[in-house]
Protein backbone atom coordinates (compact mmCIF):
# COMPACT_ATOMS: atom_id res chain seq x y z
CA UNK A 1 0.00 0.00 0.00
CA UNK A 2 1.95 2.74 -0.98
CA UNK A 3 0.68 6.55 -0.93
CA UNK A 4 0.33 7.18 -4.72
CA UNK A 5 -1.37 3.72 -5.52
CA UNK A 6 -5.16 4.15 -5.54
CA UNK A 7 -7.77 3.13 -3.06
CA UNK A 8 -11.17 1.23 -3.97
CA UNK A 9 -13.09 4.11 -2.57
CA UNK A 10 -10.62 6.41 -4.82
CA UNK A 11 -10.31 4.62 -7.65
CA UNK A 12 -14.39 4.05 -7.73
CA UNK A 13 -15.92 6.42 -5.57
CA UNK A 14 -14.03 9.00 -6.08
CA UNK A 15 -16.68 11.84 -5.61
CA UNK A 16 -18.02 10.13 -2.51
CA UNK A 17 -19.02 12.23 0.69
CA UNK A 18 -19.52 9.39 2.83
CA UNK A 19 -18.08 10.47 6.51
CA UNK A 20 -16.10 7.23 6.97
CA UNK A 21 -14.55 6.37 3.52
CA UNK A 22 -15.30 9.42 1.36
CA UNK A 23 -12.35 10.83 -0.85
CA UNK A 24 -14.33 13.97 -1.31
CA UNK A 25 -15.47 14.37 2.39
CA UNK A 26 -12.42 16.96 3.70
CA UNK A 27 -13.72 16.54 7.27
CA UNK A 28 -14.11 12.51 6.96
CA UNK A 29 -12.25 9.56 7.70
CA UNK A 30 -11.19 8.74 4.41
CA UNK A 31 -10.50 5.29 5.10
CA UNK A 32 -8.05 3.79 2.17
CA UNK A 33 -8.97 -0.29 1.36
CA UNK A 34 -6.93 -2.14 -0.74
CA UNK A 35 -7.49 -5.80 -1.66
CA UNK A 36 -4.51 -8.19 -0.85
CA UNK A 37 -5.54 -11.68 -2.00
CA UNK A 38 -8.95 -12.75 0.00
CA UNK A 39 -8.87 -10.09 2.31
CA UNK A 40 -9.21 -6.28 1.93
CA UNK A 41 -6.75 -4.21 4.31
CA UNK A 42 -6.16 -0.27 5.35
CA UNK A 43 -4.45 1.06 7.78
CA UNK A 44 -5.35 4.93 9.37
CA UNK A 45 -4.29 6.84 11.30
CA UNK A 46 -6.35 8.67 14.30
CA UNK A 47 -6.24 12.30 15.49
CA UNK A 48 -6.74 14.12 18.73
CA UNK A 49 -10.75 15.11 17.99
CA UNK A 50 -11.62 11.02 17.04
CA UNK A 51 -11.00 10.38 20.86
CA UNK A 52 -13.37 9.53 23.35
CA UNK A 53 -10.88 10.44 25.96
CA UNK A 54 -7.32 11.38 25.86
CA UNK A 55 -5.48 8.72 24.07
CA UNK A 56 -8.32 6.13 23.40
CA UNK A 57 -10.07 6.05 20.23
CA UNK A 58 -13.94 6.85 20.26
CA UNK A 59 -15.99 3.41 19.88
CA UNK A 60 -18.26 5.60 17.48
CA UNK A 61 -15.27 5.81 15.40
CA UNK A 62 -14.35 2.33 15.40
CA UNK A 63 -17.71 1.11 14.23
CA UNK A 64 -17.40 3.85 11.52
CA UNK A 65 -14.06 2.32 10.44
CA UNK A 66 -14.99 -1.02 10.32
CA UNK A 67 -18.63 -0.87 8.93
CA UNK A 68 -17.18 1.38 5.74
CA UNK A 69 -14.32 -1.22 4.90
CA UNK A 70 -16.23 -4.02 5.53
CA UNK A 71 -18.85 -2.60 2.99
CA UNK A 72 -15.93 -2.01 0.95
CA UNK A 73 -14.67 -5.67 1.18
CA UNK A 74 -18.40 -6.68 0.22
CA UNK A 75 -18.43 -4.16 -2.78
CA UNK A 76 -15.35 -5.52 -4.38
CA UNK A 77 -15.89 -9.18 -3.42
CA UNK A 78 -19.72 -8.61 -5.37
CA UNK A 79 -18.11 -6.73 -8.35
CA UNK A 80 -15.73 -9.86 -8.95
CA UNK A 81 -18.13 -12.71 -8.37
CA UNK A 82 -20.26 -11.22 -10.86
CA UNK A 83 -17.82 -10.19 -13.68
CA UNK A 84 -18.14 -6.38 -13.16
CA UNK A 85 -15.83 -3.41 -14.66
CA UNK A 86 -17.44 -1.51 -11.01
CA UNK A 87 -18.64 -2.89 -8.05
CA UNK A 88 -22.48 -2.07 -7.30
CA UNK A 89 -23.14 0.49 -4.57
CA UNK A 90 -23.80 -1.38 -1.39
CA UNK A 91 -25.27 -0.44 1.84
CA UNK A 92 -25.30 -1.81 5.42
CA UNK A 93 -27.98 -3.91 5.63
CA UNK A 94 -26.92 -5.05 9.97
CA UNK A 95 -23.33 -5.08 11.41
CA UNK A 96 -22.37 -5.99 15.14
CA UNK A 97 -18.92 -4.10 16.90
CA UNK A 98 -17.09 -5.98 19.86
CA UNK A 99 -14.72 -3.35 21.30
CA UNK A 100 -12.36 -5.94 22.99
CA UNK A 101 -10.60 -3.45 24.35
CA UNK A 102 -9.11 0.15 24.23
CA UNK A 103 -7.52 1.91 21.17
CA UNK A 104 -4.76 4.00 21.41
CA UNK A 105 -5.53 6.97 19.45
CA UNK A 106 -1.79 7.68 18.61
CA UNK A 107 -0.94 5.00 16.56
CA UNK A 108 -1.92 3.52 13.15
CA UNK A 109 -4.93 1.03 13.29
CA UNK A 110 -4.60 -2.32 11.00
CA UNK A 111 -7.95 -3.03 9.22
CA UNK A 112 -8.20 -6.50 7.74
CA UNK A 113 -11.67 -7.97 6.29
CA UNK A 114 -12.99 -11.05 4.24
CA UNK A 115 -16.29 -12.40 2.64
CA UNK A 116 -17.53 -15.05 4.88
CA UNK A 117 -20.62 -15.61 2.91
CA UNK A 118 -22.11 -14.77 0.47
CA UNK A 119 -25.27 -14.66 -2.66
CA UNK A 120 -26.23 -12.76 -5.29
CA UNK A 121 -26.51 -9.30 -4.35
CA UNK A 122 -24.74 -9.60 -0.13
CA UNK A 123 -22.00 -10.57 1.39
CA UNK A 124 -21.54 -11.22 5.07
CA UNK A 125 -18.22 -9.68 6.08
CA UNK A 126 -16.20 -10.37 9.06
CA UNK A 127 -13.29 -8.23 9.56
CA UNK A 128 -11.00 -6.75 13.00
CA UNK A 129 -9.23 -3.67 14.24
CA UNK A 130 -5.78 -4.22 15.54
CA UNK A 131 -3.58 -1.36 17.32
CA UNK A 132 -0.30 -2.05 19.08
CA UNK A 133 -0.21 -6.45 17.64
CA UNK A 134 -3.31 -6.64 19.13
CA UNK A 135 -7.20 -7.39 18.09
CA UNK A 136 -8.94 -4.45 19.94
CA UNK A 137 -12.19 -5.16 18.02
CA UNK A 138 -14.36 -7.08 15.47
CA UNK A 139 -16.74 -6.69 12.93
CA UNK A 140 -19.64 -9.09 11.38
CA UNK A 141 -22.10 -7.21 9.22
CA UNK A 142 -23.77 -7.94 5.88
CA UNK A 143 -23.87 -6.04 2.99
CA UNK A 144 -26.61 -5.21 -0.02
CA UNK A 145 -25.82 -4.15 -3.07
CA UNK A 146 -29.38 -1.85 -3.38
CA UNK A 147 -30.85 -1.03 -6.82
CA UNK A 148 -31.80 1.75 -9.19
CA UNK A 149 -34.62 3.16 -7.35
CA UNK A 150 -32.95 2.79 -3.90
CA UNK A 151 -31.86 6.24 -2.19
CA UNK A 152 -27.79 5.21 -2.36
CA UNK A 153 -28.38 3.95 -5.25
CA UNK A 154 -25.89 6.58 -7.05
CA UNK A 155 -24.04 7.50 -4.10
CA UNK A 156 -20.54 6.87 -5.67
CA UNK A 157 -20.84 8.36 -9.05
Amino acid sequence: MSGDEKSLQERHAPASICFGCGPANERGLRIRSFPQGDVVVADWKPEAWHEAFPGMLSGGITGTLLDCHSNWTAAWHLMKQAGLAEPPCCVTAEYAVQLRRPIPSGETVHLEARVVESKEDRAVIESSLVAGGKVCATCRGTFVAVKPGHPAYHRWG
